[in-house]
């Protein structure tokens, strides 16, 4: 008897029939000729005859085909559609394993990182049933995908006969899954990887590196300014931008990892088996300055810019979730430190972000509750040192926590909508205290990008200077050249709208970022100020800042425009700018900003001179710190107070009589370890040098290349898991005076 199964096409006949050499044709031995008299055949459930007919007619309508095997796993039969479609005669196909004509599909699940599917051979040795598995046909050049279904057949002794099955060709409908399948996938308007699958490929990919202790970096990338592109060239432009920032990341890191795009203006970066981090904020660094280059969308030219978060599997989480969650908080912080920038996760991270949420609610109403001050930093003339004028700085004033960098409050105040309300308050607060000056000085006030494109900032600075009655001519408006970032021919009206109410523009960090030029040619700039990046540094052994100073003055007086050196801090600088022949000069050197008070008392002294004062050369910028850290010697472990830090060395305090030339290991926290030699040493305070230099952390901070592995902390015996803030001591058990300590300890 002929059985077909409702769902897998799976079929059974009388053992007589089964080892048939003729088991489905219709002139099969056994079955008798059909006469014309359709009422002499008899109708009953156990006719074959109907069987092998509905078998006949429904591979001759190609709804599938059936195969069968002996217990030797050859193919025995194939039905003769099958053979004629595929062009497979029968000694391609008759009496050659079944393993040789259908291949497993490995690729044809949904997602390839989820493929648990077993090849074919293990079925059939194992003697299971086959439902619905995908196979490729063997020894094709186009590619044949079926769906195979088979059942194991014994006799009554339970021995075993063989396979029947049946197939059907899903070429077709795999290719529109495999279709609907990238468009589940991967991102419509960028081709990149979208947020289900990159989230599915690092929690495969971690798993995986978890058992063969390899290592794995995500970043996480956030586009500065892509709102005021969306706002002022239309949704279509931001579209495209999208698009040619996809194009960009594909650049610089397609062959390095998997990029994905998340959502409206967020990027993810998979690096797999890079830990270094060094490497990793180099390449973090080229990717912000990359996506900071002009764009050209629908026929204007668009700015942007990017921050970036970087956290490493295992060290900063073991799992997706604790990765991701790691690199956010660090995107956080760099769009917190100022934007344009990347930042490691670190473990102080978590509480960072929780203070800036308390300091955002804070800076809601700061104004209103009178912390917000204006502090003024003079500008000179480089010929005499005498007062210029001043530049205008917010400063806030936290009831709690004192003065608060104004990089971590204005991306506060950008991030929360507010930078436009305190732009407008800073421009009355200015003109109203340079009113109240005994002499009439030129004051310079920074706008923002957002508050130059809000539709009334014209009326603004109107405003300002009716209320306050300041001449216009003293009101210099400093400008960076991302407001080129949207529309040209807009800000090119606001700009000569200002020129007609009186007020002078100043073009502010000009060549940081990656603007064209082209727009000096119409925008009525009256100054340029060159970037202390520029200045710092600039005198040191081959180092090429000295010539970029010379050519943005050289730019500048062709324009007919003054040049204000900023950042001068030491007398080598001082020098070199002047040198260079930069018309105003502006920096701690002179002086730092002063409050209102301070001003007024020294102008109507009519103390307008300025005594250079600074240190005579260049450093490198060492930070200042206190904090305690480990310091390990031999196989003791002391506690020490760090002082100050730069790349190359620190200054440590709470060892006495420590002899130059002592190796210490300092333990900086996170698994960061400085091997360090005492280069100075006197009574309970050490010089050290460090074997190798520190780097960036993206901001103003500095960190070790590499930490502490995970890895080893688990050898050692602890469950594998991200780093704490002592990961050495869980890694050595070391505790302070768990061995006879070889230098003594300065009490507290």
């Amino acid at each position: 008897m002929v059985h077909i199964g409702r769902d897998d096409g799976i079929f059974e006949r009388e053992r007589d029939l089964i080892a048939m050499p003729g088991l489905f044709s219709k002139g099969s031995k056994g079955v008798p000729d059909l006469t014309d008299d359709a009422s002499v055949i008899p109708i009953a459930e156990t006719d074959y005859i109907r069987r092998v007919e509905l078998l006949d007619s429904f591979e001759d309508a190609g709804l599938g085909w059936f195969w069968a095997t002996d217990h030797l796993g050859r193919i025995i039969y194939l039905s003769k559609n099958a053979k004629e479609k595929f062009g497979l005669p029968d000694a391609m196909v008759i009496g050659k394993p079944l393993t040789g004509l259908f291949i497993t599909d490995d690729a044809s699940m949904l997602d390839e990182d989820d493929v648990s599917t077993r090849p074919l051979a293990y079925y059939l040795g194992a003697r299971n049933s086959i439902t619905e598995m995908p196979v490729k046909l063997a020894s094709r050049r186009e590619e044949i995908f079926l769906e195979i279904a088979g059942k194991p057949q014994f006799d009554a002794r339970h021995r075993f006969l063989g396979y029947r099955g049946s197939a059907r060709d899903i070429t077709r409908s795999r290719e529109t899954r495999r279709d609907a399948q990238r468009l589940s996938l991967y991102d419509s308007l960028t081709g990149l990887s979208n947020r289900l699958r990159m989230g599915r490929r690092l929690e495969t990919m971690l798993k995986q590196y978890r058992n063969a202790k390899r290592v794995c970096a995500l970043i996480m990338l956030d586009l500065d300014r892509f709102k005021q592109v969306n706002d002022t060239l239309g949704h279509p432009a931001g579209d495209e931008l999208l698009k040619q920032v996809a194009a960009r990341l594909k650049q610089i890191c397609d062959t390095k990892g998997e990029i994905g795009r998340l959502g409206g203006d967020e990027f993810q970066i998979i690096l797999p088996d890079i830990d270094d981090r060094g490497e990793l904020g180099e390449l973090a660094a080229r990717l912000i300055q990359m996506l900071a280059q002009p764009y050209s969308v629908n026929g204007s030219r668009a700015t942007i810019g990017a921050s970036a978060g970087i956290a490493i599997a295992p060290y900063d989480g073991v799992n997706s979730e604790d990765l991701v969650k790691a690199a956010d908080l660090a995107l956080y912080a760099a769009k917190g430190g100022g934007r344009a920038q990347y930042r490691f996760y670190s473990s102080d991270l978590q509480e960072d972000a929780q203070s800036r949420r308390y300091l955002e609610e804070d800076l809601r109403d700061a104004i209103e509750r009178g912390e917000m001050l204006m502090h003024y930093q003079p500008i000179v003339k480089a010929r005499d040192y005498k007062l210029s004028g001043f530049e205008a700085l917010m400063r806030w004033d936290h009831p709690d926590r004192g003065f608060v960098s104004p990089e971590i409050f204005i991306a506060c105040a950008e991030d929360i909508g507010i930078i436009d309300k305190l732009g407008k308050w800073a421009l009355r607060k200015v003109c109203e205290q340079a009113q109240e000056w005994p002499m009439e000085l030129r004051v310079a006030v920074n706008v923002s990008p957002t508050q130059l494109n809000t539709g009334d900032f014209v009326q603004s600075v109107q405003m300002a200077l009716q209320q306050s009655g300041l001449d216009p001519d003293r009101l210099e408006l400093e400008i960076t050249e991302s407001v080129f970032a949207g529309d040209d021919e807009q800000t090119l009206k606001i700009f000569h709208e200002l020129k007609e109410l009186g007020v002078r523009l100043a073009l502010d960090d000009f060549g940081t970022g990656y603007s064209s030029m082209s727009y000096l040619r119409h925008a009525p700039f009256d100054k340029i100020k060159i970037d202390q990046s520029f200045v710092r540094g600039s005198t040191e052994k081959g180092n090429k800042n000295s010539a970029i100073v010379s050519a943005i003055v050289s730019l500048a007086d062709a324009l007919d425009m003054e040049t204000v050196a900023e950042g001068t801090e030491t007398h080598d600088e001082l020098e070199l700018v002047k040198a260079r022949g930069a018309s105003h000069i502006q920096g701690y050197i002179f002086s730092r900003p002063i409050s209102q008070q301070e001003a007024l008392v020294r102008l109507e002294k009519g103390d307008l001179a300025y005594e250079p004062r600074g240190p005579e050369r260049h450093r490198a910028e060492r930070q200042t710190v206190f904090r305690k850290i480990g310091l390990i010697h031999d196989d003791h472990r002391y506690r020490v107070t760090l002082r100050n830090i730069s790349k190359t060395g620190a200054r440590i305090e709470g060892l006495i009589d420590v002899p130059v030339g002592t190796k210490f290991v300092l333990d900086l926290g996170d698994g960061q370890l400085a091997v360090a030699t005492v280069r100075r040493s006197k009574k309970h305070t050490q010089g050290v040098e460090f074997e190798t230099s520190l780097i960036s952390d993206g901001a103003d901070g500095l960190c070790t290349r590499h930490r502490v592995s995970p890895y080893e902390i688990e050898a050692a015996g602890k469950p594998l898991a991200a780093l704490t803030r002592d990961a050495y001591g869980q890694l050595a058990g070391l505790s302070p005076g768990m061995s006879i300590p070889r230098f003594a300890e300065k009490g507290d």
